[in-house]
């Protein structure tokens, strides 16, 4: 049995645009004598749908497309079945009113085949506001030249059963356990996989132990594209019966293999697509800023330039997001800002090629002082001189994006959100946080490799330039600072970052208290102060911008502290 797995990019609610990506990869492989066609999970609707599966109209404009593209497969060929993740009603009343479901589409016809049983509720996933759990596992026997192949399908988290490897399990039944004695010929998952570093490594162990459970190959196929804060990679794979990588699709791109039941326990050598955690970590970057303006109508985006090595860093992903033509850098000098920063900003702004401005904004400081000098306040000074300045440049960006219907890319990173180290209305302001999911340390580690030779195969890929530095030793070596005051760095209010940012890691990815940090060896002065700084910040959380994915615990969805809390 020919099969082709379909890594496929889709837009959210998009029925009929997510029917028709579906259809063009049937009609590209019509003449390879493909029998089946496997998609990810919720293919038709895209993941993760959220309440878009309150609307009851949804439901209708599904079966439609259903039937639709039912028809027009089997006038295409007769012979070709496809797999396509669904979101199905119940027959009765009850509330969650869904199945995450799998329907087989063949011969004309479409019927349901699979519903997902291991439905997550946590982090970023909320499926049991929306799906009710199945009761069993599910075969499909599909004929094959007068044999049948009995298939075993499963959804996602349906896999995810090997404490061992994981350090946890949803309570519930194993899928995997109820097909063990089954003497299945193939095991198919379909995935929504999102992105988190190291996490592809890990779906391969963990289908492994299917495999090796249920003695025969698996196929694993994942959704890719970014969809809001998330980041789907696909890395779709197939395994051996013992578990062994035989086939690999590459990583943040839209992508059809294909591959023979015959052939799926040949031994073979599969090199690693991408062997460095940085390039996997821009790349991710790269396809979350391209997607989230393209599937949110945005052409082009506007950056604030510092000079500063977080909005480098966030132009650079832009730049190989959206192309030279389409990112525009505004410089916004204050007195405090150095000569070196500006001249920091204007070459880097040259070196990628992009279009940019220079707007002072030493008189709008001074048009503040004056209207505000004449109220109760007086002139300002301290913090609020200081926000004032990340306010006037946070308006100026926010006028020219609407102006232009540019998308404003935010370029505060994790460290200081995570401390507040950052302006409401100001800095904060933006369509899209890119690199609020990096501390600082990560932000200085990607650098030096954008900068470094091993980013040059990355390079070729993108539009960025082919040799020598791109963000620079200038802006690289550089001691953070906001420069909102005469002689300001970081370290005058925070803890060094190679301190502070091992400590919030502890708080927010391991949840650890802070006795346990303490007796790590941090000082209890700094991690107290750290503990209260990550506490009285959660209201600017509250209004920030989305940011991308791509740790364990982001400050996103899946990040539901209260405001008001001791």
């Amino acid at each position: 049995m020919k099969l082709a797995l379909a890594q496929l990019n889709p837009i959210i609610g998009d029925l009929d645009g997510n029917g028709e990506k579906i259809f063009e990869v049937c009609k590209n492989i019509q003449n390879k004598n493909v029998d089946l066609v496997i998609t990810p999970e919720l293919s038709l609707i895209g993941y993760p749908p959220k309440d878009l599966l309150f609307n009851p109209r949804l439901f209708k404009k599904e079966k439609d497309v259903l039937n639709k593209l039912s028809k027009r497969l089997s006038d295409l060929s007769q012979n070709l079945s496809i797999l396509i993740g669904i979101a199905e009603p119940t027959s009765d009343i009850q509330i969650p009113k869904l199945y995450n479901s799998v329907a087989l589409l063949e011969k004309g016809t479409w019927r349901i085949v699979a519903r997902k049983q291991l439905l997550p509720t946590y982090d970023v996933f909320d499926e049991k506001r929306y799906f009710r759990s199945a009761e069993e596992s599910s075969i499909l026997n599909l004929y094959y030249e007068e044999k049948i192949c009995r298939i075993g399908i499963t959804i996602c988290e349906d896999i995810w059963v090997d404490q061992c490897l994981q350090g946890e399990k949803i309570l519930g039944k194993d899928p995997i356990k109820s097909l063990e004695n089954k003497k299945l010929d193939l095991l198919i998952n379909l995935s929504a996989s999102p992105f988190i570093q190291s996490k592809n490594l890990l779906r391969q162990q963990i289908a492994a132990k299917a495999a090796i459970r249920l003695s025969c190959p698996v196929i694993y196929v994942n959704q890719v594209g970014g969809n809001d804060e998330l980041i789907f990679d696909g890395s779709s794979f197939t395994l051996d019966n013992k578990g062994k990588l035989q086939q690999e699709l590459p990583a943040f791109k839209e992508s059809v293999i294909l591959c023979e039941t015959t052939s799926l326990n040949e031994p073979k050598s599969i090199p690693s697509p991408y062997p460095t955690s940085q390039e996997v970590l821009f790349r991710a970057l790269v396809l979350g800023v391209k997607d989230y303006a393209k599937k949110c109508n945005f052409n082009s985006a506007i950056i604030g330039l510092s000079g500063g090595i977080d909005s480098a860093l966030v132009a650079t992903i832009a730049v190989a997001a959206l192309g030279t033509s389409k990112v525009h850098a505004i410089l916004m000098p204050s007195p405090w800002s150095s000569l070196g920063s500006v001249k920091d900003a204007t070459t880097l702004a040259n070196r990628l090629g992009i279009d940019h401005q220079k707007i002072p904004i030493s008189d709008l400081m001074n048009s503040f002082n004056d209207v505000l000098s004449t109220t109760t306040l007086g002139t300002p000074t301290g913090t609020t001189a200081e926000n004032l300045q990340s306010r006037i440049r946070g308006t100026i960006l926010m006028a020219l994006a609407n102006q232009k219907n540019h998308l404003l890319l935010s370029t505060g990173n994790k460290s200081e959100l995570a401390v507040g180290y950052c302006t409401l209305y100001g800095d904060m302001n933006g369509g899209l946080s890119v690199i609020g999911d990096l501390y600082k340390t990560c932000v200085f580690e990607l650098c030096d490799w954008i900068d470094s030779e091993s980013s040059s195969s990355c390079r070729n890929d993108f539009f960025l330039p082919e040799k020598g530095e791109i963000i620079s030793s200038e802006i690289r070596n550089k001691p953070p600072s906001a420069e909102l005051r005469p002689e300001q760095l970081d370290s005058d209010s925070l803890p060094d970052y190679s301190i502070l940012d091992p400590i919030l890691k502890g708080f927010i990815e391991d949840h650890l208290p802070t006795e346990d940090l303490i007796e790590k060896g941090f000082d209890k002065k700094i991690v107290n102060k750290v503990a209260n700084l990550l506490k009285s910040a959660e209201f600017k959380r509250y209004q920030a911008p989305p940011l991308l994915k791509i740790s364990n615990q982001a400050f996103g969805s899946g990040w539901k502290k209260p405001i008001a809390s001791r």
